[in-house]
């Protein structure tokens, strides 16, 4: 016997990825049903690879945001359009409207820092991994409330990361 784990015929980190960014869909769902109105003092955090496929911002936010970007669902955001596939909302950055288009396998983080829930995406195997980046400062973020996403903090931060051999 050997401390090699076997490769596994079934795709299980794909499958777990693809289950909990469903969570996200389900939960950006549930706010468009009740009216694009959060209850109490959530609010979400959504970090995507502005890059990857189906995703549609605004040019000049694709120049700032060239890797990743995270954006802020708490106060001023409309036309919140939730599919089986991904999401649209729209969003101000400096007081200039945009339309953004998100599919969920382009969601890298999603947090609500209102109840310390976070859940952490693993990257595709071709994608490099991210760079540093700003928040996107879109007219809605809160003053002092950043996630940091390490679940060092005793948060309810899920991170799934499987192994692979190369």
């Amino acid at each position: 016997m050997t401390d090699d784990t076997p490769d596994s015929l079934i795709p299980y980190d794909e499958i777990v990825q693809e289950a909990l960014r469903a969570v996200v869909g389900r939960v950006l769902g549930e706010i468009e049903r009740g009216g694009s109105e959060l209850p109490g003092n959530h609010h979400f955090y959504i970090t995507f690879k502005t890059g990857a496929q189906g995703v549609s911002i605004p040019a000049h936010l694709r120049e700032r945001f060239p890797d990743e970007m995270t954006i802020v669902l708490q106060n001023k955001f409309w036309d919140l359009d939730v599919q089986e596939k991904g999401f649209s909302v729209g969003l101000s950055f400096n007081q200039i409207p945009a339309k953004l288009e998100i599919p969920y396998a382009a969601i890298t983080a999603f947090v609500d820092p209102a109840v310390d829930f976070g859940l952490q995406f693993q990257a595709s195997v071709s994608e490099l991994a991210p760079e540093e980046h700003d928040i996107a400062e879109n007219d809605a973020e809160p003053k002092g409330d950043k996630p940091d996403g390490d679940g060092g903090d005793g948060s309810n931060v899920v991170t799934v990361d499987f192994g692979r051999k190369k």
